[in-house]
């Protein structure tokens, strides 16, 4: 048993919900709850029918669900537009002139859009898109700062029933190259720049570098002016924002869509080292997104509600985007890092803007707790009645320190587990409902039927470890992998027959409780963000110096996994600390920042099986500086083992 699976085990506390809380709360109880999950599961027409008349429709659909296993499509026959349920439903009611998005730029600008407003603007930049002669069903990618634009170019495409796929603005050239390549974008939307920590990120460049040796089928660029650093315009393939908006109105319909058009492709990483197209569809999406809102952070009208997470991932887009705004939230942006200028940038807005609901990764959490309790206490966190975590387990200390300090013990957590794959929360606590545990996401979300197995697809016993696995069809499910269904079957369908696995292990308790213990496969989860270990690897070996490369995650307080490479270098190639460095500048080079390694380990060989097969079960338990255990015979040379022992000097 490992430590901490045996912090977890011995974890007793339990937080009942305040009856303040719950008095108000759409779920008030676990009575409640559990009659609700029950009709979900058992009956799910039923259930989604009611909740989905929560949407604005345009055609009201036939079929709630039409499973032909691993493919769904939920509301068959009926149309809809994800933006006019984000804006124009709220035109002439009380939201009109209710804030949509507070902003905050890292330098400190600020802005306040109310519905009204974000609705002209969408409608605005839609129609720069119809200018530039993008039509429905053609993609697009953005590539953009954490600013309202970047909401307003996914919205715009929505209105359109373009498809949008946003790529993080902290990953390189090479990722947008492979993206465009995949999804054959024929448009980018960028910025110039954006800021980070003071410095301007090259957006522009970075995309400009992606494009430079043509064979794409890109032809708009459209640039946005945010840091005004000199960027190179392509002339006859890109164009200016603020300028195209000279040439249009404000009229433009929103497109009434099929239930399952395709809304947006994500990728995330896989373990091939190609990174995956999750393809999520307009009905099912939005709904999950909206009822997640609507029941899980459980917003109403007056609530100032903060997603800390990026617009390239897909927590930006379910919780900053279109789930808030579907509910007519107002939901605030903030452009820069959380240390900058100092430690206490994020009290510091929750303080300025009442904030009273607030979504965080266990990796922040885990920063904050390091630069110490003085920087939130510095701050009136009095606004705030709600606390959330998403990305990757959260651990009991962490949770407790949350709970004490910035939610000064009176404010709820909802400890979410969910993947870009699933669209949004799927086992996760009930604010006015659920007593929690720290550590723990204790219950399955309506719809999802989550279990327990082992490798026979059999549910295991109280607190024995599993994969996890959802059963039934669920409405915010991805659809398939672009391009690729039979990548989509292999990848999440493959494992056990009729189940959904992507690949996350846990535990339930005596109580139901599911316990995430993470990842099992070679995907690393470094600050809340999937890497592939062997994009990693491959970027590696791209170096001309490096002739194979292994690389494994180990535990790290504060991002949760570090990058750990396992490096051989080429006849004649001195390993030293220039080679080290360069190595760890072209991974960021290749992939991006999030992905740098934290260690480079030299090594003469790699420790493989007799058929050559590198034995990364062992690379892992070195990483994390314990000792090998475990089934070695199958290794080839027992003595490189005490080589790779000793740590990166």
């Amino acid at each position: 048993m490992s430590k901490n699976t045996a912090n977890q085990l011995s974890e007793t506390r339990v937080f009942k919900p305040a009856k303040e809380f719950s008095k108000k709360a759409r779920i008030q109880n676990m009575a409640q709850y559990r009659a609700l999950w029950e009709e979900s599961v058992k009956r799910p027409d039923k259930f989604w029918a009611r909740e989905a008349a929560d949407l604005c429709w345009n055609k009201k659909w036939l079929k709630v669900l039409d499973w032909q296993e691993p493919f769904a499509k939920w509301f068959v026959g009926g149309r809809l537009n994800v933006a006019e349920n984000c804006l124009d439903r709220h035109l002439g009611t009380a939201r009109q002139n209710k804030a949509a998005i507070i902003w905050e730029g890292e330098p400190g600008e600020r802005r306040v859009i109310t519905y009204q407003q974000l609705h002209r603007e969408v409608c605005l930049f839609a129609n720069v898109l119809k200018r530039n002669k993008i039509k429905k069903g053609e993609r697009v990618l953005i590539y953009m700062p954490m600013i309202p634009e970047a909401a307003i170019a996914m919205l715009a495409c929505a209105r359109l029933g373009i498809v949008h796929s946003v790529v993080f603005g902290g990953f390189s050239a090479e990722s947008i190259k492979d993206r465009v390549a995949d999804c054959g974008a024929v448009a980018v939307i960028t910025a110039d720049g954006g800021y980070r920590r003071g410095a301007i990120v090259p957006l522009k460049a970075n995309v400009d570098a992606a494009l430079k040796d043509g064979g794409h089928p890109v032809k708009r660029v459209i640039v946005f002016r945010r840091a005004g650093n000199d960027i190179h315009i392509e002339e006859g393939r890109d164009v200016w924002w603020h300028r195209e908006l000279e040439y249009v109105d404000a009229n433009c319909p929103p497109v009434p869509l099929d239930s399952e058009a395709p809304l947006f492709i994500l990728y995330t990483s896989g373990s091939t080292g190609k990174p995956k197209g999750i393809l999520h569809s307009t009905a099912g999406y939005l709904l999950g997104a909206h009822i997640s809102c609507k029941y899980v952070f459980d917003l109403r009208d007056d609530d100032v509600y903060w997603c800390t997470a990026d617009i390239g991932w897909v927590t930006g887009h379910s919780y900053v985007v279109y789930g808030p705004l579907s509910m007519g939230a107002t939901s605030l942006m903030y452009e820069g890092a959380p240390n900058w200028p100092d430690n206490g940038r994020f009290w510091k807005i929750i303080e300025e803007f009442s904030v009273s609901v607030l979504y965080t990764a266990p990796t922040a959490i885990r920063a904050f707790i390091k630069w110490g309790d003085e920087w939130p206490k510095k701050h009136d966190l009095s606004s705030l009645r709600l606390l959330g975590t998403v990305g990757e387990p959260i651990n009991p200390e962490a949770w407790m320190w949350y709970h004490n300090v910035i939610g000064g013990g009176r404010c709820p957590i909802v400890d979410t587990w969910w993947q870009t794959e699933t669209g949004g929360h799927m086992i996760t606590s009930l604010p006015g409902a659920t007593p929690t545990k720290p550590g723990t996401a204790t219950l399955p979300f309506f719809g999802v039927d989550a279990a327990v197995v082992d490798d026979n697809g059999q549910e295991v016993p109280p607190n024995t470890m599993g994969k996890l696995v959802i059963r039934k069809p669920w409405p915010s499910m991805l659809r398939t992998v672009w391009g690729d269904k039979a990548r989509y079957k292999k990848t999440y369908w493959s494992e056990f027959k009729g189940m959904y696995f992507a690949g996350d292990g846990a535990r339930r308790d005596k109580d139901g409780y599911f316990w995430i213990t993470g990842r099992i496969d070679d995907v690393l989860n470094v600050a809340g963000h999937r890497i592939g270990t062997a994009e990693v690897e491959g970027a590696l070996v791209s170096h001309p110096a490096v002739a194979e490369a292994a690389v494994v995650g180990r535990p790290d307080e504060i991002k949760g996994q570090g990058v750990v490479c396992f490096v051989t270098v080429k006849q004649g190639v001195k390993a030293d600390y220039a080679l080290r460095d360069a190595l760890k500048k072209h991974v960021r080079t290749m992939i991006g920042p999030v992905a740098t390694p934290d260690e480079i380990r030299f090594a003469e060989v790699l420790p493989k099986t007799r058929s050559g097969k590198i034995m990364r079960r062992l690379l892992k338990q070195i990483a994390a500086g314990n000792a090998v255990t475990g089934d070695t015979t199958t290794l080839e040379d027992f003595s490189i083992l005490a080589k790779l022992g000793s740590a990166e000097d």
